[in-house]
C-alpha cells in the first residue's frame, strides 16, 4: 500500500481548479504537505487567491479526510496577494499572511460547535441564539451557550441569571438556566464597564470560555458572536473546529449587505454555512390577522441564493417579545404557541439534521 504522503499527494493532485483549468499541485497552490503515518494527521498550505472560490478549501479537506488512515486534515489557509478579511496576524516573507496561527484546541467535549453571527447589530442575533439553545434544550440535548459578544453581552439578561460564575479546582464554572450552560463577559464585568478590547484581549477572552470555563460534555455549543466579521469571528475559528454557521438577518437590503460579507467570511475561513435566519420577517396583527411586510420582503430569500444555502426559517416579529426577553424569559418556554417560538422550534428541530446529527428528538412545543 503507497505511503500515506503519496496517497494525500494523488487525491491533491485530482482536485481541479475551474479558474486556472489545472489541478492544485500543478497550479502550485499546495505546499508544506505533511503526512504522518502513525498519528494520521495531514496538514499543509492552501495558497487560495481572492479570484478562487473559497469552496475549493473545503471539498480539499473532504477529499484528504475521506481517506483511509486519515484522522485529522489542517489547512493553513494563506493569500498569495497578502492579507486579507480572512487573514489574522502579521504579514509572512511574500506577502501572504496565515488563516490560523495558534494550533486549535481539541474540544470534543463541546460536541457540534455552532456559531450565530450577523452582519450588523439589532438585527435579533442573540435573541435566535437564546432561543434556539433553550429549544435543543428541550428536546433533551446537552447544550452550552457561550456569549463571545464582548461588546453587548446580553445573554445573562436574556436568561435571568447575573450572579458571578463560581470558580472550582481552577476552572469556571457555567452558570445554569433553562437547561442549558452559559458563560458570558456580562457575568465578569460590571454593567457599565466600557468594552474597550483590542484584538489580543478578545482572543484571550474567546480562548479562555473555550479552556477554561468547566462545560462538561455536551451535545451543542452555540455561540453568539459579536455583529460584523472582527477579531472574535477570527479567534473562534482560529481557536476550534467550528461545525457551522447561521447567519441571522432583517428582510431589508441595507441588513441583507452587511448578512452576505459576514457569510463570505464563514466561508473564507472554512467554516460551512448551515443556512440564514430571517428575524423580524413580518407581523401578524392580532386583531385582524392582517400580516404588514414592516421591514420589506424576500431579503433572506435573496441572501440564501447568493451564498447557496436554505432559509431555515423566518421569524415573524413578536408583540412583547422584549420584554419577555428582559425578563429573562425566552419565547419558546413564554409563549410557546406563538408565530415567533414556533418558527425557532422549527429551527432548532432542522439544525441536528444540518449538523449531520441523526438522532435528532423532537422540539418540546
Amino acid at each position: 500500500m503507497e505511503s500515506l504522503s503519496a496517497r494525500v499527494t494523488a487525491a491533491l493532485a485530482r482536485i481541479q481548479n475551474p479558474r486556472l483549468e489545472n489541478d492544485l499541485l500543478s497550479a502550485g497552490m499546495i505546499r508544506d504537505i505533511s503526512a504522518d503515518e502513525s498519528s494520521g494527521k495531514v496538514s499543509f498550505t492552501f495558497l487560495l487567491s481572492r479570484q478562487d472560490p473559497a469552496t475549493l478549501v473545503r471539498e480539499t479537506r473532504a477529499a484528504v479526510r475521506a481517506l483511509e488512515g486519515v484522522t485529522e486534515v489542517k489547512i493553513a489557509v494563506l493569500d498569495p496577494a497578502g492579507p486579507s478579511s480572512a487573514t489574522h496576524g502579521p504579514p509572512q516573507p511574500g506577502g501572504a499572511a496565515p488563516v490560523a496561527p495558534p494550533p486549535q484546541m481539541d474540544l470534543p467535549n463541546l460536541g457540534r460547535i455552532v456559531a450565530i453571527s450577523s452582519g450588523k447589530g439589532g438585527v435579533g442575533k442573540s435573541t435566535v441564539a437564546v432561543n434556539l439553545a433553550v429549544a435543543l434544550a428541550r428536546s433533551g440535548a446537552r447544550v452550552g451557550l457561550m456569549d463571545a459578544d464582548v461588546y453587548g453581552p446580553n445573554v445573562p439578561r436574556m436568561l435571568g441569571v447575573f450572579e458571578k460564575p463560581p470558580v472550582l479546582g481552577g476552572r469556571i464554572q457555567p452558570l445554569e438556566a433553562h437547561g442549558i450552560k452559559l458563560m458570558s463577559l456580562g457575568l465578569l464585568v460590571e454593567r457599565d464597564a466600557p468594552a474597550i478590547w483590542r484584538g489580543p484581549i478578545i482572543m484571550k477572552i474567546v480562548h479562555q470560555f473555550l479552556r477554561d470555563v468547566d462545560w462538561g460534555q455536551l451535545d451543542y455549543f452555540i455561540v453568539d458572536m459579536p455583529p460584523g466579521t472582527g477579531d472574535a469571528q477570527l479567534s473562534l475559528v482560529q481557536a476550534c473546529q467550528v461545525a457551522g454557521a447561521i447567519i441571522v438577518t432583517t428582510p431589508q437590503e441595507v441588513a441583507i449587505g452587511d448578512a452576505l460579507r459576514g457569510a463570505k467570511m464563514f466561508e473564507r475561513v472554512n467554516v460551512p454555512v448551515l443556512g440564514i435566519v430571517e428575524n423580524m420577517s413580518g407581523f401578524v396583527c392580532p386583531g385582524c390577522g392582517q400580516r404588514h411586510e414592516l421591514f420589506g420582503t424576500g431579503g433572506g430569500q435573496r441572501l440564501a441564493e447568493e451564498v447557496g444555502v436554505p432559509v431555515l426559517g423566518r421569524v415573524p416579529l413578536q408583540a412583547q417579545l422584549a420584554d419577555q426577553a428582559d425578563q429573562g424569559r425566552p419565547i419558546v418556554i413564554a409563549a410557546p404557541e406563538s408565530p415567533a417560538a414556533q418558527a425557532l422550534a422549527a429551527i432548532a428541530e432542522e439544525l441536528p439534521g444540518r449538523l449531520g446529527v441523526r438522532s435528532a428528538l423532537p422540539i418540546l412545543r
